[in-house]
């Protein structure tokens, strides 16, 4: 069957939802499972059942094969975007959101195509309706695709009000009111108010227009007429919602779909004028933004999955068809705990909207999932027996008949409906003694005093303002942190095991840390702000104090410079085999060609990398590598630099090889951002290019360097020229492949590396030597890019008779001196040239011996 994608999209929202709270952005990834994955499949299949139920026009016209392309094409780009956005991809999120928009517009033409084609009969609006929402989804995505760049607030919130009103209003919307027209008295087996048509026409302008409204006021930055725009949609759903009334007067809803169905149009009401009251009564769109998670719960599980599940209770087993028989037998399995189903759900989804402690909330997640999975396999048993049922009437044996009764009381009266209330009760009952316990880590008897103590945190500057909060014994604690850094994302994390997302610029989050019984102290865990001094410290007035307290804690977890042991600097006989797919970094630096304007893109990617043999980091790279590329030119050459940050915190470069006042093009980024920093080469050297932003031993380190190198003009020419550029790591706790830690910045600030290596990676250049030929004349270049320690470049067996460091000659070829060693410290960079007599393996090492045991060295192979 074509739904089965719809139960696939949904199996994976609830795995998400249940063991995926540690991916990037898991409630927006639990979010568009449900509505694009899902809800979007289902929407695609049913009104296109519809039309063709209702227009009655040839298959040929849109075919079978044709539909299964679209739906193809949309299982694509909704794969795409729920892999892109929380990745970080935007190519790949923009490539998904473009598949999944024309689907649907392929899909809006094919319906109109059927419209014009049909002859003229009754409920032609209801595809007037699906061809007005299939415009509005291109419209929606577009808005979703600029979203996934995190502009910051105030357009991240209002891109938010205008994405999701688009596509939960407009496409989904649209849709929904258009079926339920024909499909409520369907539902409920009784005839249709003899007005529906007409309401249903009446009532189209009047939601497109106040959903047209309401989208370019949010852009616009107008709140009021969002909200009035916002209520004149909603007097639409209720005009349009009084042809419902009468079929339900006359036949009151009391199976699963029709009451799951009503409960969803109820909650589309709500949240349409929930959002509006949300709009107006904020002071601006950052608050709106703040609460707008809530309100896409609302939309997404109580009126569009719930719908949907409405939807496919009756539809799945009308359409297998079979007979009465057949098809009573598949409705049965979707009243087996109807009414214990469809209480849990909407009372857990009120509980999560509520301002409740996080583990209240938290349990009534866990009983929406519970519902929600417990209606799938009601969807295989259902088809099981309809179809054993339509072979029985065919004669054909089957297996055993089971008979369900259909329930013919009103729906209200049933006893599982009280035993619903107290399950969800007793949750809530067991998940306040959580939270009684979560805010404790001492044997104290706290006594709640019934009091919120609400504190409004400010995170900017690599500070948290106020830092210390003073909170009495037996209080609740909400923390509300916003991000006033205009060029980072932070967070916060407490020690009693709650934390915020990630922040991007202008974005707040709360903590609701419950009642607190003890002192608390919380940090920044994006790499290196913690130790720069985002620190918040909750104090407990009146607790008593104990050994062990907060600031033993803290000092206990951290990282003591030197209690590690090296790792990645064993010696050659020794050592761990590299990764099998392990490429070295190429040293040999390229010649000059005669391009004067290089124009380079220079994009932050987050990845894992070999930083010594069998052991991995997660880097902070220009390109994909440490170093990033290497750009080389000569003194008058312009260098126009595009930075593209698609990492999870702000970055930044500076190009020592420059000169440019800093404050524009060597400011930090945000996810998602770019600039362009040109300059002109006016210098001969090899110049460090590197992150500037705070703290830098950390962003260094964790591998955002590379070089640039400025010929001199009158730099004679050599055999060879190999590149080697200097670096330290600083490895945090996980070092395996797969589930490598990011740079210690504890470490990097004591200036105690685990490995100092060439060109990014340990050792590399012993197991990939370089190579030279007997009487060749070979150029090392060397840039130290530290960030802390310096070096002094040495071939062992062989002697310099050329140096050349920063800008200037201290031994030119030919001269009778000779240098053992190219001594440079952090940032610096030079040449020596040398010229091999005898065939052999010559190392090359920082003759600071303890980093060559780090792993800085080498060998260059020198054939005969």
């Amino acid at each position: 069957m074509r739904d089965h994608p719809t139960t696939l999209w949904l199996t994976a929202a609830l795995v998400v939802a249940a063991v995926g709270r540690g991916l990037p952005a898991a409630d927006w990834l639990v979010v568009h499972l449900v509505l694009l994955g899902a809800v979007t499949h289902a929407v695609m299949v049913w009104s296109t059942h519809f039309a063709q139920a209702l227009l009655k026009t040839p298959p040929t016209l849109d075919g079978r094969r044709q539909q299964g392309r679209r739906l193809a094409l949309l299982l694509l780009g909704s794969a795409l975007v729920v892999v892109g956005v929380p990745a970080g991809w935007w190519p790949v999120t923009v490539a998904g959101a473009t598949c999944a928009a024309t689907a649907v517009t392929w899909h809006g033409v094919q319906l109109w195509r059927r419209l014009r084609s049909a002859l003229p009969g009754r409920f032609r609006i209801t595809i007037r309706y699906y061809v007005a929402a299939a415009a509005c989804m291109p419209v929606g995505a577009t808005f979703g695709v600029l979203l996934a760049r995190e502009p910051a607030d105030p357009w991240h919130a209002r891109l938010v009000v205008a994405h999701s009103l688009t596509m939960v209003l407009g496409w989904l919307g649209l849709t929904v009111t258009g079926t339920l027209v024909t499909l409520w008295p369907t539902m409920l087996r009784t005839r249709m108010d003899d007005r529906a048509e007409t309401l249903a026409r009446q009532a189209l302008p009047l939601l497109l227009v106040s959903l047209a409204g309401a989208v370019t006021a949010s852009l616009a930055d107008a709140r009021p007429l969002t909200s009035a725009a916002l209520m004149a949609y909603a007097v639409g759903l209720l005009w349009w919602g009084r042809a419902l009334l009468a079929p339900a007067r006359r036949s009151a809803p009391r199976r699963f779909a029709t009451v799951s169905a009503a409960a969803a149009l109820v909650w589309l009401v709500v949240t349409v004028v929930g959002v509006a009251v949300l709009v107006i009564a904020s002071p601006g769109w950052a608050a709106v933004g703040e609460q707008y998670d809530r309100v896409a719960a609302a939309l997404a599980v109580g009126f569009a999955l719930q719908l949907v599940l409405a939807a496919l209770s009756h539809l799945v087993p009308s359409v297998l068809g079979g007979g009465p028989s057949a098809v009573r037998a598949g409705l049965a399995w979707f009243e087996r705990g109807a009414p214990f189903r469809v209480v849990v759900l909407n009372a857990a989804i009120l509980l999560w909207l509520l301002p409740l402690p996080a583990p209240t909330r938290a349990a009534a997640a866990v009983s929406v999932c519970l519902a929600v999975a417990s209606f799938l396999p009601l969807v295989g048993l259902s088809v099981r027996d309809s179809v054993r049922a339509r072979k029985a009437a065919a004669g054909v044996a089957a297996g055993p008949q089971p008979r369900v009764p259909l329930p013919d009381k009103p729906f209200w009266s049933s006893p599982q409906i009280p035993v619903a209330l107290s399950v969800v009760a007793l949750a809530v009952a067991g998940s306040l003694g959580i939270q009684s316990d979560s805010g404790s880590a001492s044997a104290v008897d706290v006594r709640p005093t019934g009091h919120t103590t609400t504190v409004h945190v400010v995170a900017d500057a690599m500070r948290f303002s106020p830092s210390t909060i003073s909170v009495p014994l037996g209080d609740r604690l909400v923390v509300e942190l916003t991000n006033l850094d205009r060029t980072t994302t932070h967070d916060l994390v407490l020690d009693i095991g709650l934390r915020t997302p990630r922040l991007a610029p202008g974005a707040s989050a709360r903590i609701d840390a419950g009642v607190v019984s003890r002192s608390v102290e919380g940090w920044c865990s994006v790499v290196g702000h913690r130790q720069m001094g985002m620190v918040l410290h909750v104090l407990v007035v009146g607790a008593p104090t104990a050994e062990g307290g907060p600031t033993a804690r803290h000092d206990a977890m951290a990282t003591s410079p030197g209690t590690r042991e090296m790792v990645g600097g064993t010696a050659p006989s020794g050592q761990p085999a590299m990764d099998p797919g392990f490429s070295a970094y190429d040293p040999v630096l390229a010649p000059l060609t005669a391009t004067r304007t290089h124009r380079v893109t220079l994009t932050v990617e987050e990845r894992e990398q070999e930083v010594a043999p069998g052991t991995w980091q997660r880097r902070w790279t220009y390109n994909g590598t440490s170093p990033g590329p290497t750009l080389h030119g000569s003194v008058g050459d312009v260098f126009e630099v595009t930075l593209v940050n698609h990492g999870t915190m702000g970055h930044s470069i500076d190009f020592h090889a420059g000169s440019r006042a800093p404050d524009d093009v060597m400011r930090t980024v945000p996810p998602g951002g770019s600039l362009t920093y040109r300059f002109t080469a006016t210098r001969t050297g090899i110049w460090m290019y590197h992150c500037a932003t705070m703290p830098m031993t950390a962003h260094i380190s964790a591998g955002l360097f590379g070089a640039v190198v400025i010929e001199p003009p009158d730099l004679p020419a050599v055999d060879r020229s190999y590149l080697l550029v200097q670096s330290e790591a600083y490895l945090g706790a996980g070092t395996a492949k797969g589930s490598a830690s990011e740079v210690d910045a504890a470490k990097a600030r004591a200036d105690t590396p685990d490995v100092v290596s060439f060109n990014g990676t340990a050792d590399q250049y012993d197991t990939h030597p370089l190579a030279a030929t007997v009487g060749e004349r070979v150029r090392f270049w060397v840039l130290d890019a530290g960030p802390n320690r310096p070096t002094s470049f040495h071939v062992v067996g062989a002697q310099f008779d050329a140096v050349w460091v920063e800008g200037a000659w201290l031994l030119r070829p030919g001269s009778a001196g000779g240098s053992q060693s190219l001594s440079l410290g952090a940032s610096q960079g030079g040449f020596v040239e040398t010229v091999f007599t005898e065939a052999g393996h010559y190392s090359f090492v920082d003759h600071v011996m303890a980093d060559a045991e780090r792993g800085a060295r080498g060998t260059v192979v020198v054939r005969p």
